[in-house]
């Protein structure tokens, strides 16, 4: 057991800000197209965090175009570029997925100050 955690703790990312459900975030991923890379942002909503550890991950929420879009996001994958939190969110929820059913103001999250 000790050796597992020891393997998988040399790859886990130590400079993750900190992130809750309910935040508004901007992930940067990597993208390679061909031979060349380069960065994309996704901005939304962390509408769910599951896992822990090195299999971690956080679900994003935008709506692009009025359609909604989400994508699941490993947080120690070495695509990940940074996760930068624009703003906190005051939830009551581990999980937000009654907001894939609302549209417009409705689907907003109240900011924590």
């Amino acid at each position: 057991m000790d050796l597992i955690q020891a393997l998988t703790s040399s790859y886990m990312k130590s400079e993750l800000p900190e992130m809750h459900v309910g935040d508004n975030v901007r992930v940067t991923v990597r993208v390679k197209e061909g031979n060349r890379e380069r960065n994309q942002a996704f901005d939304g909503t962390i509408i769910a965090k599951k896992h822990g550890g090195i299999n971690e991950t956080i679900t994003v929420r935008r709506i692009s175009n009025g359609v909604g879009c989400e994508k699941v996001f490993p947080v120690h994958s070495p695509t990940i570029v940074s996760v930068e939190t624009i703003r906190r969110g005051k939830v009551r929820r581990a999980k937000l997925y009654y907001l894939r059913d609302r549209v417009g103001k409705k689907a907003k999250v109240r900011e924590r100050i």
